[in-house]
């Protein structure tokens, strides 16, 4: 069993960090990787989306308003996937001053 928790894919309902302790083969740590898993998955097709919809140059100011909430969303999820992945190597995964 390891001291150091690792951080979640998910956050709190008051939207605080998520961390679970264990040495990562229990329940938590199962539906976490799977989670991160879906999350990444997800951010590839909102990518492919992403990419068709520019590609169209017919898109609303309101489906762009829309994409850019999307990708927001999932590029937070892909650096907490990131962050935890990375304390879990032992890397510093933020850049000076972040």
């Amino acid at each position: 069993m390891t001291g150091r928790g690792r951080l979640l894919p998910w956050v709190s309902s008051d939207g605080n960090p998520c961390y679970v302790v264990g040495d990562g083969t229990g329940y938590v740590s199962r539906m976490a990787d799977e989670t991160e898993g879906i999350q990444l998955d997800m951010a590839g097709d909102l990518l492919a989306h992403a990419a068709a919809l520019l590609a169209e140059r017919l898109a609303t100011g309101e489906e762009l308003r829309y994409l850019a909430a999307r990708l927001s969303e999932s590029l937070s999820d892909a650096k907490r996937v990131a962050e935890s992945r990375g304390a879990r190597l032992g890397c510093r995964c933020s850049a000076p001053g972040m």
